[in-house]
């Protein structure tokens, strides 16, 4: 069972996420479409169950706060790695290479 610390912190970390109404707005929409699915609960990462407490506190996660994690760290790995271009992906040197001044 979690601690009212983890409780805190998931609700805030949920919040942050949905930072704005029309998002909130969103993921509640997703969370009643999940009921009606049948799949709300589980979680869209790594199909186990999200404990209760999780759902308790924040009603319209998508996933366990393990997954959350992992995701929220491959994200931001992802982003540092990925540098200034990184956006254009294999394209970025072709860009590079026909750009300059010959």
């Amino acid at each position: 069972m979690a601690d009212a610390g983890t409780d805190t912190f998931d609700r805030d970390f949920a919040l942050s996420m949905v930072a704005n109404e029309q998002d909130a707005l969103s993921e509640i929409d997703a969370a009643i479409k999940r009921i009606r699915d049948g799949t709300y609960g589980i979680c869209e990462h790594t199909q186990k169950a999200i404990p209760k407490d999780r759902l308790l506190a924040v009603p319209f996660t998508r996933y366990t706060a393990e997954a959350q994690k992992e995701i929220e760290r491959n994200r931001h790995q992802s982003r540092t790695q990925a540098g200034l271009f990184g956006e254009l992906g294999e394209d970025a040197g072709k860009i590079m290479d026909d750009g300059g001044d010959e």
